[in-house]
């Protein structure tokens, strides 16, 4: 008896809201039995209505829930498919319609194979070894130089980011290679977090992206047009980090002493040069090879990603790195990524089309044109909003989900697409420094001394944000800053 009570409590805990939703729909349906064929008429029609608005704010909802956000877009889409038909807003035969849709803009679509390689070539420039030897380099050269250590650190993070892209590898690279350094020279902790929390997020901007290569998916925009606009932004950005270090140090050089000479010791100019050799070459050769060729014309944007890849390679073997437990871990990451980001396609495209059928995408398109709103009202709003959503999603779900209800409003207000994703990739710079999800600063906080608080990083995370809005503003009084180089290689 005792055994066949503790079953139904579990039972019981278990099944519990599966029957609460039971006795809501049978009370729900005894409801609507009970109405006359008017009323019924327009309950129906009320509820037709709603439908998509309730299958946005369950999804929003559920993405706190913790469970694979590809599975939540397509298990809502499912079900709210499914109810759709029951209610006369849906046609089951749709959901056939989404086999081609999601093959023809997911599996058959050239732009997404870029991103396998591209991740290969950053995971193996980040076990190359190569890093270490760039930090040293760039601490010489500018050892006289007024903060030189975090300027070091945000010259490396601007490099790294044409290498990997990858976020979460720079900064715990940097912070492995750079912190240490840095708490010995009697840095601030803020700011010494700060610098490589921000260096580390350039990646998600500065070509080759893999957040631009997603939003060239998503939008329809040419990833290789992508590429050349974001390139100036994402310079200007670093660039406005250094004279921030450089401005920050002149006036508060207790918080970034200068380098002790017998921490670097003297070289000659021959040493110097030998050390660029060794460290900088190989990397901006690899780096003008794959960007080169994309900007150029000389290959497509997956082609380049295959010679980077297989450069990266060559670059771990040259500086004797690359082992077979290396190689494993590189290959099993990359397909962990990848994957995780097709399967985020096929459920955003399953969400995002039972969503236009229920009339969603109609619903939001009239409401924003109903504000009567001008272009740089609604591009404040769009940001506003996006920066909120870098709060508790990441980049991909943000990239995947939100940014398409967007852009068919992009033509409305005369806006380029274009610009719109530069915005949007300085934007999302912020989510990964904002708590509560500022993953940077976790990744800095994972494998940091024990002293380093968790404030003291996003203390020293703040400047950094003001620049990334400073930056924002700048490209929209300056927008040539994007369209120039695109322009000048492919016209406008």
């Amino acid at each position: 008896m005792e055994f066949l009570l503790r079953l139904g409590g579990r039972l019981a805990s278990r099944y519990a809201l599966l029957v609460a939703l039971l006795v809501l729909l049978g009370a729900g349906f005894a409801y609507v039995a009970g109405l006359d064929a008017d009323s019924r008429e327009e309950l129906l029609y009320r509820v037709q209505e709603l439908l998509p608005i309730f299958m946005f704010l369950t999804l929003g909802v559920l993405l706190f829930s913790g469970y694979p956000v590809a599975f939540i877009l397509g298990g809502l889409a499912l079900l709210f498919g499914v109810l759709g038909f029951f209610l006369g807003a849906f046609k089951l035969v749709q959901f056939f319609n989404f086999v081609p849709r999601i093959w023809g803009q997911a599996a058959e679509n050239l732009v997404l194979v870029a991103i396998p390689t591209f991740i290969f070539m950053g995971v193996m420039m980040e076990r190359s070894g190569i890093a270490q030897d760039l930090l040293y380099c760039v601490q010489v050269l500018l050892k006289r130089v007024p903060g030189a250590l975090a300027l070091g650190v945000t010259i490396m993070g601007t490099i790294l980011a044409a290498m990997t892209g990858i976020i979460g590898a720079s900064v715990t690279m940097m912070t492995a290679l750079a912190l240490p350094t840095m708490m010995k020279q009697g840095y601030s902790h803020a700011l010494a977090c700060g610098t490589i929390a921000a260096a580390g997020t350039l990646g998600i901007l500065i070509p080759p992206s893999i957040m631009l290569i997603v939003y060239a998916a998503a939008s329809g925009v040419s990833i290789v047009r992508l590429y050349a606009g974001a390139l100036f932004p994402g310079l200007v950005l670093a660039g406005l980090y250094l004279v921030y270090i450089i401005a920050r140090s002149i006036l508060q050089p207790s918080i970034a002493p200068r380098i002790a000479d017998h921490e670097v010791g003297d070289y000659s100019f021959g040493q110097l040069i030998w050390m660029l050799a060794t460290s900088f070459l190989p990397l901006a050769v690899l780096i003008l090879c794959v960007l080169g060729a994309i900007l150029f014309g000389f290959a497509t944007p997956s082609e380049a990603a295959a010679v980077g890849a297989l450069g990266g390679l060559g670059l771990a073997v040259a500086y004797r790195a690359l082992t077979w437990q290396r190689l494993k871990e590189s290959v099993y990451l990359t397909v962990r990524t990848s994957a995780m980001v097709c399967w985020l396609f096929v459920g955003s495209w399953t969400f995002s089309s039972v969503f236009s059928y229920l009339g969603g995408e109609q619903i939001i398109t009239e409401f924003v044109t109903g504000l009567d709103i001008s272009p740089l009202m609604f591009l404040i709003l769009a940001q506003i909003i996006i920066f909120l959503l870098g709060w508790p999603l990441e980049w991909s779900e943000i990239i995947i989900i939100f940014v398409p209800i967007f852009l068919p409003l992009l033509p409305h207000f005369g806006i380029d697409p274009l610009f719109f994703g530069i915005l949007v990739a300085l934007n999302l710079q912020t989510s990964f420094l904002t708590p509560p999800m500022a993953m940077s600063a976790y990744y800095l906080k994972g494998i940091a001394p024990p002293h380093v608080q968790l404030v003291q990083i996003f203390r020293g995370c703040l400047p950094y944000l003001a620049l990334v809005f400073l930056s924002m503003v700048v490209l929209y009084v300056f927008p040539d800053i994007v369209f120039w180089l695109p322009s000048v290689f492919y016209g406008r």
